[in-house]
């Protein structure tokens, strides 16, 4: 197997968010890769410029960010024939790797409009090199910069930021210096093209917690009311748990629940509540054990948001008097 660390760099509507098209927010107008071997040696390079179709000028942002020209796109071919080949560098056997997780959405939004049969592996696990090198380095929820992560590991600044194949070459040179043996199991999902039906649904066991990924669903009150979305089991053992608090909202598409294993003590159970381009639902639930004091915490919060609602209610009651 060999690893495609990859990155893109992208053009957006110049005339701002009103009049951009909804089917392609973002136009690629540059890919840059590095294959890799399972030794993490490079073993090949792609780079390519790519003349948009959609956004013919660049956006006032995108031209400060990434210094590319319009004129040094005119000469490039268009999206089409350069991801074609692209994929076909990539070959069959690969691992993508990307620093953040919007590089692969992208690049299957781009195929999508452009037509392209999609041959990439459905689900879509990846290395996310930006959350592997929090849980390296840091707490597992911050997100370092590329810049900041290069500083970090004293790699030499030897090419300019914000260039898809020059942000490759950093993002390799961090991942040669990673040791992956310790973050591999923590694979990144692709929430691109998403499960079906229940038994394209997936589960994820990552040691420490687990990771559900539903079907669509057509709103919030359906998603909630399904099952397998409701279900919460042990993360260590697998086992059905006794829920001490059921699900509840805890801010903005988010829901917390708190149960309890017999052997293993309290699991903390949360849903995100997602919206697909087509203005659906899916969910990502994980299911974590945590310590008293966690549990603690949860409670209070179910408690907090108890007293919001009975102060809203107490209100309207008395506005309607």
């Amino acid at each position: 197997m060999n690893y495609i660390v990859f990155d893109l760099e992208w053009n957006q509507c110049p005339q701002g968010k009103s009049r951009e098209n909804p089917r392609l927010p973002f136009e690629i107008v540059e890919i840059g890769a590095i294959k890799l071997n399972e030794a993490k040696e490079e073993i090949g390079r792609f780079h390519e410029m790519i003349r948009p179709l959609v956004y013919r000028h660049l956006h006032f942002r995108t031209r400060e960010v990434i210094h590319i020209t319009e004129e040094e796109l005119k000469h490039a071919r268009t999206f089409s024939p350069a991801a074609r080949e692209f994929l076909d560098w990539c070959g069959t056997d690969c691992k993508f790797v990307t620093w953040g997780s919007l590089d692969l959405t992208e690049l299957q939004r781009n195929m999508d409009y452009y037509r392209i049969k999609n041959p990439l592996p459905k689900p879509l696990f990846y290395y996310d090199l930006q959350k592997m090198f929090s849980l390296l380095y840091a707490d597992g929820k911050s997100r370092a910069s590329l810049e900041d992560a290069v500083d970090f590991l004293e790699i030499p600044r030897l090419w300019p930021f914000h260039r898809a194949i020059d942000d490759t070459c950093y993002t390799a040179e961090i991942m040669k210096r990673m040791d992956l043996s310790w973050v591999s199991k923590y694979e990144s999902i692709d929430y691109y093209r998403l499960p079906e039906n229940p038994a394209e649904e997936i589960y994820r066991d990552f040691g420490t917690y687990t990771k559900y990924v539903s079907r669509v669903f057509a709103d919030k009150e359906q998603a909630l009311a399904d099952k397998n979305v409701a279900a919460i089991r042990c993360c260590r053992c697998g086992l059905p748990v006794w829920k001490r608090i059921r699900w509840f909202s805890a801010g903005a598409n988010v829901y917390l629940s708190l149960a309890q294993c017999p052997r293993h003590g309290f699991i903390k159970g949360k849903i995100r509540l997602k919206r697909t381009q087509g203005d659906h639902i899916f969910v990502v639930k994980t299911s974590k054990q945590v310590d008293d004091k966690t549990a603690r915490l949860i409670r209070d919060k179910k408690e907090s948001v108890k007293d919001r609602r009975r102060e809203r209610r107490k209100k309207r009651r008395s506005q309607n008097s």
